[in-house]
């Protein structure tokens, strides 16, 4: 289109006023958005819920770590050597004293009772013949005169020397011969030697009788040896408790020198730890005594201290003792780890606050105490815990309002509402 110049240039200086206001526009535009981003929000305040701590006064203990072990704990063998027919136990197995472990084969040691028995039988029948030759009755008191030989020679031997005495003083009156008076005094002296005779004959025969009792003393001890050779070989518990280990067999020979099993006592065991030199005034035997284990986390045993060692390890300043556990259930085993807890004669004032109100940070434990709607972060130090509530020994005082829920979303200075 040709226009007139004056009126080009009208249309050249409205077109720019345009274009300039367009650029202002966008410029004003885009300040306002840049603006209206780098305004930071206020945060929004958690919420949570609050408790105060309390002071209460809380048992006192010592805490130590140790092994379990069986309180008694015995290895089994046999008492003689033989071949095992038969095994009564197995690892596991509950045995009271006194029951059959192993037991070996006794063929021969019946035999050898069995002959034991005759020779005391024999020994036996020849006592009793040579106690019939001196007419002893069993317990009665040896004496020769009471032999029925020599009391017959004795009666005789008197009646002689009577009628000596009396042919004496006939010989003296002259009624008879110092002939008749020779052969009466003959008589006598015949009498005497075979009374004498008489009495060693029973004295050698009772030497037999002492002879036979000591054979049949002799016989019963061997006797009663074959009997106990034969109860050796039934090898049985000497102690109630659990067999933990059986390395015997059937058909294997055994010797005094082998074990056959190994039997511990569970109820109680015992645990032996170390406590400190400073600890050692607060210890006594007989101070409760609580352990816990891995296997039941939930649970508590108890039991008491039972030993404790004269003297202080020159090398750890530590004092050993042991403590006995009941365990009448056979739940705890020996060899288990145990946390042992020692309950102390006092106690003492303690902050506690909820365990759900304790935060781990990077290795460090804290609580966040409410001030005004805001959070203060505190570092502390814990200790026992009793149920829900743990032990703060450092950081807050009682009373303090405390979050306890929401915990792992505040920070120091955050704003809380309840």
């Amino acid at each position: 289109m040709n226009l007139p110049k004056p009126l080009k240039l009208l249309v050249l200086v409205l077109l720019t006023a345009v274009a300039g206001g367009g650029i202002v526009a966008c410029k004003r535009s885009s300040g306002q958005t840049n603006a209206t981003a780098s305004a930071s929000p206020t945060p929004a305040a958690v919420s949570v819920s609050t408790t105060a701590a309390i002071v209460r006064q809380l048992p006192r203990y010592f805490e130590a770590t140790g092994a379990l072990a069986a309180n008694q704990q015995t290895d089994v063998a046999p008492e003689t050597s033989g071949k095992v027919a038969a095994v009564g136990v197995d690892i596991g197995s509950a045995v009271r004293r006194g029951q059959m472990i192993v037991r070996l084969e006794n063929a021969d040691f019946k035999d050898r009772v069995d002959q034991a028995q005759a020779q005391l039988d024999q020994a036996k029948a020849t006592l009793d013949q040579n106690r019939a030759k001196i007419g002893l009755r069993p317990g009665q008191k040896f004496t020769p005169e009471n032999v029925p030989e020599v009391r017959a020679a004795s009666a005789a031997l008197d009646l002689a020397e009577r009628n000596l005495r009396r042919y004496e003083k006939l010989v003296e009156s002259g009624d008879v011969s110092r002939a008749i008076y020779d052969q009466q005094k003959s008589q006598r002296d015949q009498m005497a030697e075979q009374y004498q005779a008489l009495i060693h004959q029973a004295q050698q025969n009772y030497a037999a009788v002492a002879n036979s009792q000591a054979a049949v003393d002799a016989a019963q001890t061997n006797l009663s040896l074959a009997k106990r050779n034969l109860t050796y070989t039934v090898v049985t518990a000497p102690m109630a408790g659990y067999v933990s280990d059986r390395p015997a067999d059937i058909g294997e020979y055994i010797s005094p020198q082998q074990k056959v099993a190994t039997i511990v006592n569970l109820n109680p065991l015992r645990v032996r730890i170390d406590i400190p030199e400073q600890a050692i005034p607060q210890i006594r035997v007989g101070e409760s005594v609580s352990l816990g284990v891995a296997a039941y986390p939930d649970r508590n045993f108890s039991g008491h201290v039972a030993r404790v060692s004269p003297s202080v390890s020159t090398s750890s300043r530590t004092l050993t003792i042991e403590a006995d556990v009941e365990n009448p259930k056979a739940e705890l085993k020996p060899g288990q780890f145990a946390t042992v807890r020692i309950l102390l004669p006092q106690s003492a004032p303690a902050v506690m606050v909820p365990q759900r109100a304790v935060r781990t940070i990077s290795g460090s434990t804290y609580v966040f105490v409410i001030k005004n709607g805001f959070v203060q972060q505190r570092l502390v130090q814990t200790g026992q815990t009793e149920g829900d509530l743990v032990e703060l020994k450092s950081g807050v005082a009682g009373d303090e309002l405390i979050a306890t829920s929401n915990v792992d979303q505040l920070s120091d200075g955050a704003a809380v509402r309840q």
